[in-house]
């Protein structure tokens, strides 16, 4: 389960797992990174998904939908000029990208297959 990731990336740096999670977010410009979160918990940290190799994407509609992930999950600083370009590709507005101005620890994922549920 998410919450059973998330306590266990509490612990360590990363991990091989597959986890199911709720779409909060994709890429809209052509649905190569996704958020996740918990399907439980929706105040839950978010969880970026890359896909290895960009091997694949999902459809940029899916928000909201549970998916089922794969992959190598791991904390990583991600610098300023990488979240806005991520904040720009979400379709966020010009004032919300001027936001960003510190880097920020994240869960990442890297994804070598993604399942879309129903």
């Amino acid at each position: 389960a998410y919450e059973d990731l998330l306590s266990s990336m509490a612990k360590q740096d990363s991990m091989q797992v597959t986890v199911e999670a709720t779409v909060t977010e994709v890429c809209q410009a052509k649905g190569c990174w996704m958020n996740l979160t918990s399907p439980e918990r929706e105040d839950a940290p978010l969880m970026m998904v890359r896909f290895k190799d960009y091997g694949f994407f999902v459809p940029k509609d899916i928000a909201g939908r549970k998916v089922v992930v794969t992959g190598k999950a791991y904390r990583e600083m991600t610098p300023v000029e990488e979240l806005r370009h991520y904040a720009e590709d979400a379709g966020k507005s010009e004032e919300e990208i001027a936001a960003i101005t510190e880097p920020k620890e994240e869960l990442k994922f890297m994804a070598t297959g993604v399942v879309l549920l129903d």
